[in-house]
């Protein structure tokens, strides 16, 4: 779904981009300028191995090249509560700083991820589904692995209970029913890590990156924190109820494409049009508000499946801007990428909005 950059991120680093291809192959700038030391990226890993399914992999040679790459261009590993915390409350944060996640709780994570990250004094957070667990899996951790992380900082944080599409009712299960189950798991699973680890962060990772705003909104009500799977850095106006992550697996794990991500900078974007990122459409249009900043709006474009998606002024002077798509998109979930040189740096501002097609 981010195919697209990777030529402008390996040109990047041999020649300088004419203007047009900047224009088509970078984005959305428009928020205000948002200062380093007040932002973050949040990198999404599942497997470290190198005989589990590509689509969610790396092999622990380049997981290894990835801690390596960041502890020697001068990136600062932090916690995700350190993170979240200074964020939402005004304080700065190191220069490039960088939270590693996990989701799902499996084995290689504990197994040649765990030891690699001690080695570098990295920390990270590892979101479990419980029910694998408690039914002890073979290519999931244990509980006593789960306790020995966490006794060395490890933050540990939910994904529910058995890793559900959130977005999916059960037969004759009305919307109001299908709320009050996903509340009970969510409790449920939180409730099981606290008992094993002491921990009860309220931190939750959407399984398969999937929410609407119902979902959202219980979220809110329960104080919980939601990180989703949709690309781009986080700053203080990101959205706390869908945190976006890069996942780095299969061909986005290159490091030289990823290494872009690691320092890329947040938008202050409001979607003004739709408010859900589940649609029935192939094509969904939308409309975006950036704030306005230290950008050249002819410097924005947007990508989907390697193409550039037409765009439309509404209010230029507001920063309002349409996406009006004309292929259609295939499979239950694609992304918008929008992305903007910062023109300070070398470093890269990215947004991204994800959408769920249940047809």
């Amino acid at each position: 779904m981010i195919r697209h950059l990777e030529p402008l991120l390996k040109a990047k680093k041999i020649l300088n981009v004419t203007a047009s291809w900047l224009i088509a192959s970078t984005v959305l700038a428009v928020s205000s300028p948002v200062v380093a030391a007040q932002s973050a990226v949040i990198l999404l890993y599942h497997h470290v191995a190198e005989d589990t399914p590509p689509s969610t992999s790396i092999s622990p040679a380049n997981f290894e090249a990835h801690l390596r790459y960041l502890r020697d261009n001068n990136f600062k590993v932090i916690p995700l509560d350190q993170m979240i915390d200074s964020l939402r409350s005004g304080q700065s944060l190191p220069d490039k700083s960088v939270v590693i996640t996990f989701d799902d709780g499996y084995s290689s994570i504990f197994d040649e991820a765990f030891p690699l990250l001690q080695s570098y004094g990295y920390p990270f957070t590892l979101f479990l589904s419980t029910e694998p667990i408690d039914a002890g899996l073979s290519n999931y951790i244990t509980w006593d692995q789960v306790r020995q992380m966490s006794t060395a900082g490890v933050i540990i944080a939910n994904h529910m209970v058995d890793h559900p599409y959130m977005l999916e009712a059960r037969d004759n299960e009305s919307a109001r029913q299908r709320l009050a189950r996903l509340e009970e798991d969510l409790l449920k699973a939180e409730q099981r890590i606290e008992a094993q680890t002491g921990q009860s962060h309220r931190y939750l990772a959407y399984p398969y990156g999937e929410y609407e705003p119902a979902i959202k909104s219980l979220l809110e009500e329960l104080n919980f924190v939601g990180l989703a799977q949709n690309s781009g850095a986080v700053g203080p106006k990101s959205d706390f109820l869908a945190l976006p992550r890069f996942p780095l697996a299969s061909i986005y794990a290159n490091l030289e494409t990823a290494s872009t991500k690691f320092s890329t900078l947040p938008f202050s974007v409001t979607q003004l049009q739709p408010d859900s990122p589940v649609t029935s459409n192939r094509n969904p249009s939308v409309v975006l508000k950036f704030e306005i900043g230290d950008y050249d709006f002819d410097q924005i474009g947007c990508f989907a499946n390697s193409k550039p998606i037409p765009m439309t002024w509404i209010d230029r002077e507001q920063g309002v801007l349409e996406l009006k798509p004309e292929e259609r998109y295939l499979g239950r979930r694609w992304r918008y990428i929008c992305t903007a040189p910062d023109p300070n740096s070398n470093r890269y501002y990215w947004y991204s909005m994800q959408w769920i097609n249940l047809n």
